[in-house]
């Protein structure tokens, strides 16, 4: 449940790394797309609003949360330069395991790409139990997690700059 403070995607732009030399992939799930298409909005608005350049962010759309792992996986192979990807994504509970399922293999497929790839890959996919808890989080009275989304992409691109200078 939120907190006192309702909107828990406000941050203080002082505390986050410019993004203006950071390339993002940002791949989007087309299911569940009101709700998915607030996110990413959430999340490009934050990249730019920290300094990003709209030049410097791609999108992908899949079909599902759970094709986004080969999206994910795909651009951090041919985009070279990217410094980060987000995993934009939205399962909501129904009346079948079809849920659990998706669920596990999504935030493990994404820990795996984070674990075995150079470029972090950012989750940003809601498992909540119905459309109205998901609108509530992509852009409604609890915030978006988009937003959330960027701006941990930016702390996670300027970490992978730091420790590449740092080898």
């Amino acid at each position: 449940m939120a907190t006192k403070n309702n909107n828990l995607s406000a941050y203080d732009k002082a505390t986050i790394p410019n993004a203006k030399d950071f390339r993002f992939g940002i791949v989007v799930s087309e299911w569940n797309e009101q709700v998915t298409q607030g996110m990413f909005q959430g999340a490009f608005d934050a990249i730019l609003d920290c300094g990003g350049i709209k030049e410097n962010i791609v999108r992908w759309n899949v079909p599902g949360s759970f094709e986004l792992l080969y999206g994910c996986k795909k651009m951090t192979e041919s985009f070279e330069m990217l410094d980060v990807v987000i995993a934009i994504g939205c399962v909501i509970q129904g009346e079948t395991k079809h849920f659990d399922y998706v669920c596990e293999a999504v935030s493990q497929g994404i820990k795996d790409l984070n674990v075995q790839g150079d470029i972090p890959v950012i989750f940003c996919v809601l498992t909540d139990n119905t459309l109205q808890q998901s609108l509530d989080r992509s852009g409604g009275k609890y915030g978006n997690k988009g937003t959330e989304a960027a701006i941990a992409a930016i702390k996670m691109a300027q970490l992978r700059k730091d420790a590449k200078f740092y080898k």
